[in-house]
Order: structure tokens, then sequence, then C-alpha cells
């Protein structure tokens, strides 16, 4: 967590409002293996990262409230009573759709204020929506004694996700968020709401992510297509998702689905099996094959569920040439974003170094490179 950040957002609002503020950190997430697992009931292995959205919030005497995004130098006044999606992709409806989904709930909230700020990279598919989801719903819960658990609070912010920003995400960018051990992953069910802690000991090595810095537009549509083939592929077979389903089953209904969804469904059901063999490989402290893993499912997430790009495989083959590099693959959505990589510390600028450079010789534009650490999850600053 950022210092700096925490006191730019609560001189801001004590400078503006003449009040103090509750503080509140939101953390982004990484997410280890598990890759468009979520949304099949299976299983994912996210951490919450030290980079992530500082807000200042308090309750407000005035006749409405006020939102103020520091980084996008925009602010926005609102009636509570008079909510409605604003434009599409506005910051404002991460806002907007939180508030209205606890009042949907019959929670009484009054005018407040709120200011954040963010560090998380853009576009790095780190989750700084769902960061800023719980730091609202943490915040609005504190100041007005909603008495809401964290369950419910991230159920919350993904409806306010669902019915305000129009993504129809799973739930483990909110989870991870609000969830986060420092130096744990969580294994997370996507079924059951119900995760694990597992205590990583990185030893000599750590976690790089190098973003592409780019974004096909591809991404969303494609997002829908996936998920509605595992969700025909489930129906044939007469389950509830895919998470239910074995390789052994998916044979049996071959003829019955084109190739390209059976290598889709395939890749489901493997990478699930792989974040459960991942936290084996963590309880016995092999980060050798956690590595190979990471790898294999880059390796799926390319090659059958089709949703890499050619950056992000360059970057991938980069780290295969350095034996210094146990794993890396493509996280998060895909056609763009980060890799994440399993790096020795020896060796890790020197690669970052290499790879940024080969990169910029191969796509004429820069990489970004971050160094993260997992942290605790969405809390109060004190």
């Amino acid at each position: 967590m950022s210092a700096t950040l925490v006191r730019n957002v609560k001189d801001t609002f004590i400078e503006k409002f003449k009040t103090e503020p509750l503080l509140i950190f939101s953390p982004g997430r990484i997410n280890i293996i598990g890759e468009h697992t979520d949304y099949n009931d299976g299983f994912v292995f996210p951490a919450a990262v030290n980079k992530g959205i500082a807000a200042a919030i308090q309750k407000s005497d005035s006749d409405n409230s006020t939102a103020i995004a520091l980084d996008l130098n925009s602010s926005i006044d609102f009636e509570l009573d008079k909510l409605k999606p604003s434009k599409e992709g506005s910051w404002e409806n991460y806002v907007f759709g939180v508030v209205a989904e606890i009042q949907n709930k019959n929670k009484i909230i009054g005018n407040f204020n709120i200011i954040f700020k963010g560090n998380i990279p853009g576009g790095a598919g780190m989750s700084s929506s769902a960061a800023l989801e719980n730091s609202v719903v943490f915040g609005l819960n504190e100041i007005f004694n909603l008495g809401l658990t964290k369950h419910e609070m991230i159920l919350i912010s993904q409806k306010a996700e669902h019915n305000y920003v129009g993504v129809k995400c799973g739930i483990m960018d909110q989870y991870a968020s609000m969830f986060g051990i420092k130096e744990n992953a969580l294994h997370l069910d996507c079924r059951t709401i119900a995760s694990k802690p597992y205590e990583i000991d990185f030893k000599e090595h750590q976690l790089m992510l190098i973003n592409t810095n780019v974004k096909h537009s591809l991404s969303d549509s494609a997002y829908n297509d996936r998920r509605s083939a595992c969700e025909a592929v489930s129906e044939l077979l007469g389950i509830k998702a895919l998470r239910d389903a074995s390789e052994a089953d998916l044979v049996t209904i071959k003829d019955k689905v084109t190739p390209a969804n059976y290598q889709k469904a395939l890749y489901v059901i493997q990478e699930n099996e792989r974040t459960l063999k991942a936290a084996k490989a963590i309880e016995e402290n092999d980060l050798e094959l956690l590595g190979s893993l990471i790898y294999q499912s880059h390796e799926g997430l390319s090659n059958q569920y089709h949703v890499s790009c050619d950056e992000l495989d360059f970057l991938v083959d980069q780290a295969k040439q350095n034996k210094q590099v146990l794993g890396a693959r493509m996280m998060g959505g895909g056609f763009g974003g980060c890799t994440i990589n399993l790096v020795s510390k020896s060796e890790a600028k020197s690669f970052a170094k290499n790879a940024s450079k080969a990169y910029k010789n191969k796509f004429k534009k820069d990489c970004s490179v971050y160094f993260i650490e997992l942290s605790e999850g969405t809390h109060i600053v004190k």
C-alpha cells in the first residue's frame, strides 16, 4: 500500500470538505492460475497485491453526494434517489452501482462525499474496478453502520458491475480484493464462494508482471462467445457447469460439438485440474512444479481457448528462453494486458530489461514491468 497515495486523498478531502474522512485501501489482484474457470463454477487462485485504490469517505450534510476521481481530475454530484447508469464506460457507474445495490437491500444511507485515487496500472487486468467497488461499499458500510458482512459486500460490488457497468463478471476479482491475506494466495471455489488461504514461500523467486500495453478490441465479444460455448457444452452433458465434467465425459459428446468448442471445454476442465495441482505444489513448496503448471496454463489459453495474442505469446516465449523464469502466462481476460512471471530475484531485473528490449524491437512499442507483493485485502487505514 502506498502511504503517499493515502495522504494525497486525505489532504484533498480535508481541503475540499473541511472534515476528517474515513480512509480505506482496497487492493487490485493478480491470479496465479485458473483463468476463465470462474464462470464455469471452477477454482481460481487469486491474491490481493500492494497496488490498489485509496479512498477518503465521510457523511455529508449537503443536499447531494459528491464523488471525485483524483487521477482523472473528474468529479460528479448526484442525488441518492435519482440514480441511473451514466454513459457507458464512465467511472461513476461503479460508484452509482454500489449505492443502488445497497439501497436494493433496503439499507438506508445518507449523502456522502468520496475522493479516490489509484496506482493500479491501467489495462493490466488487475481489477481496478473491483477495488473501486469494494472501497465504496466498505466505506459506506462503516460510516452508516450498515452491518453488512464482507460476503454481502462483494456480492453488492459484483451486482453493481452486472447492472450498472454491464459486465457479467464472476466473483473472483471482488473476492480477492476484499479477502486478500498478506503473503497468501486464495484457492477459491467459485461455486461455494469459499476459499482456503495458501501461504506462499517464494524463496529465491518473486512475481513480476509485464504489461503488453495493448488491448485488442476482440475482448468483450470473445468473452461472451467463450462463456456461451461453455454453457452449451454443459447443457449437452446435462450438468450445471463444466466444473462437474471430466475429460472422459467430454469425449462422450465429441461428435455433437465443433472441434473449436471441444477444445475450449477441454481447456476449462484441464485448467480447473491445474489449480488443484497448483495448490498441492504450493503446499509442498514445489516452485518448479508451480512454474510448469503456469506455463501449461498459457499453452491452453493460447492454443485451445484462443484468448491470447501475439504480444502475450511473445513475452511468454521470452520467459521460456530464460532458465531463471520458472513459469509465465497471460493473466486476465486476454487479447492484451499482462503476463505474470515467476522469476528468480537475482535475474528479475535483467530478464525484465532483455524482454522489454526484445518486445520493443518486435512490436515498436514499450511494455511495462511491475514488481508486486501479495498483500492484505480491503481495510481501514489508521
